[in-house]
């Protein structure tokens, strides 16, 4: 039985990583949705400035800092965030870094810190979140990426910790739908982001990486989010992250060949990093007056897909599929 979600304007959602990019782009939208909110992050400064430009009755936002790589930092977020509004509703594992480099040039520390940040942090998350939601039900919504199959040259350990994550979500899926436990476990797949993701990871190369186009706004990917909230969802692939990850399954040996082919031109390149070593806590979007975002400034920045639109409102589609059927057979009546 699939579990009964709530609309976005009665839920309490858990916001992990969201001083920034995604999880900044779905804070935004929840809070016009007019969800309560929890944003979390290891940025104090940013956490205050969104909560006080989100929360215009004082009421509905709250900030915590904390590092998810840390369990007891997790468990703190949600013992305060049933102590302050009763319990939560859906919670987003989005907090993530990561680091560029030959497998051989990266540190231990460095991969260990990805894996401790993406993989455990959103286990924790996962678990905790887990111990509160089974009995009243809601969303557990995991931000894996296309790396969760297709990993990427240059990037071992935050594909490795993308795999773990889609490995960890399935497993929780399919383990809560042996006991019909109301709990929708969701992984999202985005592909290429708008953000400064570039910027806030560590790179040990001499220029600077780049990720493949086109680049899709976070707004989509926070619009898909915030829909797993609401619908139950086993996968939401965002832009193309899906024809790669079926074309690795089919031809596996071609695809690593046209993979190193390809990642070649777009990976790390002449591009001066102006960043080595990360900009961990800078804001993704710059805030500009009026609550507005300026665009970090990929200059192949895209919508929705047509595809996502579709998979988000069947029901819609599907009606207006047959609207357009029936005008094509009345203006076919017309011409006979």
């Amino acid at each position: 039985m699939k579990p009964r979600l709530k609309p976005l304007n009665e839920q309490v959602i858990v916001i992990t990583g969201a001083s920034s990019g995604i999880g900044l782009a779905t804070a935004e939208a929840a809070a016009r949705a007019g969800a309560r909110l929890v944003l979390v992050s290891r940025n104090e400064t940013a956490l205050a400035e969104i909560e006080h430009r989100l929360d215009h009755t004082g009421d509905r936002v709250m900030h915590m800092v904390a590092d998810v790589g840390n369990r007891e930092d997790v468990e703190r977020v949600a013992t305060e965030v049933i102590y302050r509004f009763g319990g939560f509703d859906t919670w987003i594992n989005n907090a993530g870094v990561s680091v560029w480099g030959r497998l051989d040039q990266v540190s231990d520390d460095d991969h260990w810190r990805v894996m401790q940040t993406n993989f455990w942090g959103t286990f924790y998350g996962s678990t905790i979140a887990l111990a509160h939601l089974r009995s009243k039900g809601g969303a557990i919504i995991n931000i894996g990426s296309v790396e969760s199959e297709t990993p990427l040259p240059f990037h071992a350990s935050y594909s490795a910790s993308k795999h773990a994550i889609k490995a960890l979500t399935d497993t929780m899926r399919v383990e809560l739908e042996k006991v019909s436990a109301p709990v929708s476990v969701t992984l999202v797949r985005p592909t290429s982001t708008d953000t400064q993701f570039i910027d806030h990871s560590k790179n040990e190369h001499s220029s600077a990486p780049t990720l493949a186009p086109p680049a899709y706004a976070p707004e989509t990917v926070a619009d898909a989010i915030l829909h797993a909230a609401q619908h139950w969802q086993r996968d939401v692939y965002i832009g193309n992250a899906k024809p790669p990850s079926e074309l690795a399954g089919q031809v596996p040996r071609a695809f690593d060949w046209l993979k190193g082919k390809v990642t070649a031109n777009w990976t790390p390149r002449r591009r001066h990093d102006d960043y080595p070593n990360g900009v961990p806590h800078r804001m993704t979007r710059q805030t500009w007056p009026g609550g507005s975002t300026a665009p970090s400034g990929h200059p192949d920045s895209l919508l929705p897909t047509v595809s996502l639109r579709v998979r988000q409102h069947p029901v819609a589609t599907a009606a207006l599929v047959a609207i357009g059927v029936m005008a094509a057979v009345t203006l076919l009546r017309r011409k006979h």
